[in-house]
């Protein structure tokens, strides 16, 4: 039987985005059918065929990116025996690219990101920045297959790198569990968290970074009614400073209507689905978002999506029928700055207003995106297609 030897900063119990989320469905679907060996970042695992790495003690303290390359050569020396190497992120391109030139097989890249797409990432990582660009372009110039998780980010990788065959480059979308993730109606555990089920409700969920341009959702909720909620679940700030402008955001809200909900936590699968079940509708103000696992999330669970017509999200989002999506005219040096910061953030709160002010249109464009879901990403469609590139690749 093929073996892959899948590759990646995240995974299950260490898990704080889309990509972990991605890798943790995708391996659970792969292994129906191959075997597959996760080799993933941080403390060990007691999941069978999954091994741990830690950073290596003469490392800890170095710059994130060397400290990756440092995981990444310990990984690599270990993929000896697999058919394939598949990487998911930078953090493991190095990895990937490493173990294909030392055992001589295929490597995979799935692109969840691009490095030339994050230049505020200079703003975390320093001259690491540099290293970790140099890490995905030569990992993208030599792997055998590349997937993208979108049509719009497979057209950034191209443009991103157009030295690669285009023809390397396939679309895989994300997916989702559609048995996890379902409504799921707590009126009580709302409450307790200081959400009033009985308001209309605005629900963003993501990292506080900056492609997912939450300042600008704070800018557009103070237009809303006074009336609707405007509930945050964000947390694992990329800076001290995005953190800063996000919190001092919140609290300026906060003094100027009620209803504002900041949830920093990491919630559980089950608790997140309560939340995004109780959503009038559910916001993606991303700037740069190459496709957006958590809008499948709000899908799955029955909610319409407002969304940013920017990267993979309108492959997602149906305009008027499973949600909607707000127009933005973006910078095109990298940044995804919207090039009229106050209309992107007008259409954002006029949109946000008309779906927050027909609570039957919205049931209706959620009852859509979960037939959605169900129809175009469920994880057995994408472990079939991720295996037919493999398959590609041991002719």
């Amino acid at each position: 039987m093929v073996r892959v030897d899948l590759i990646t900063r995240e995974y299950p119990p260490e898990v704080y985005g889309g990509a972990g989320v991605h890798v943790a469905e995708l391996v659970k679907a792969l292994r129906l059918d191959i075997d597959v060996v996760v080799r993933a970042f941080g403390m060990p695992r007691d999941e069978p065929d999954v091994y741990s790495y830690l950073v290596p003690p003469s490392l800890v303290g170095a710059n994130p990116s060397i400290a990756t390359l440092g995981v990444d050569l310990e990984i690599a020396q270990d993929v000896g025996g697999a058919d394939i190497v598949h990487s998911h992120t930078w953090y493991a391109n190095g990895a990937g690219h490493i173990a294909q030139l030392l055992h001589g097989i295929p490597h995979v890249v799935t692109a969840h990101s691009l490095e030339p797409l994050r230049p505020w990432k200079a703003e975390q990582l320093g001259g690491g920045y540099r290293v970790s660009s140099w890490i995905e372009e030569n990992a993208f110039a030599t792997a055998d297959a590349i997937i993208a998780v979108s049509d719009g980010m497979r057209r950034d990788i191209l443009r991103s790198y157009p030295f690669l065959d285009e023809k390397r480059v396939s679309v895989v979308h994300n997916g989702i569990d559609l048995e996890r993730w379902a409504p799921v109606k707590n009126d009580e555990y709302l409450r307790e968290l200081g959400i009033d089920p009985a308001r209309p409700s605005v629900v963003f969920v993501g990292r506080i970074t900056r492609q997912k341009g939450l300042p600008y959702l704070l800018r557009a909720a103070a237009k809303l009614a006074p009336e609707v909620q405007l509930v945050l679940c964000a947390g694992a700030p990329d800076t001290p400073e995005i953190f800063a402008e996000v919190r001092d955001g919140v609290t300026e809200l906060q003094k100027e209507r009620s209803g504002v909900v900041w949830i920093d936590r990491q919630l559980s699968q089950v608790e997140l689905s309560t939340v995004l079940t109780s959503a009038t509708t559910f916001v993606c103000p991303s700037i740069y978002e190459p496709l957006g696992i958590v809008n499948l999330e709000a899908m799955a669970c029955g909610v319409p999506v407002v969304g940013t017509a920017t990267g993979g999200i309108p492959e997602v989002v149906d305009e008027g029928v499973t949600g909607r999506l707000v127009p933005i005219d973006q910078a095109q040096d990298g940044t995804g700055t919207p090039l009229n910061p106050q209309q992107f953030v007008d259409d954002l709160a006029r949109i946000l207003t008309e779906v927050v002010s027909d609570p039957r249109a919205a049931k209706k464009m959620g009852k859509a995106g979960r037939a959605r879901a169900e129809r175009d990403f469920g994880w057995d469609r994408i472990s079939k297609r991720t295996q037919e590139i493999y398959r590609s690749l041991l002719q």
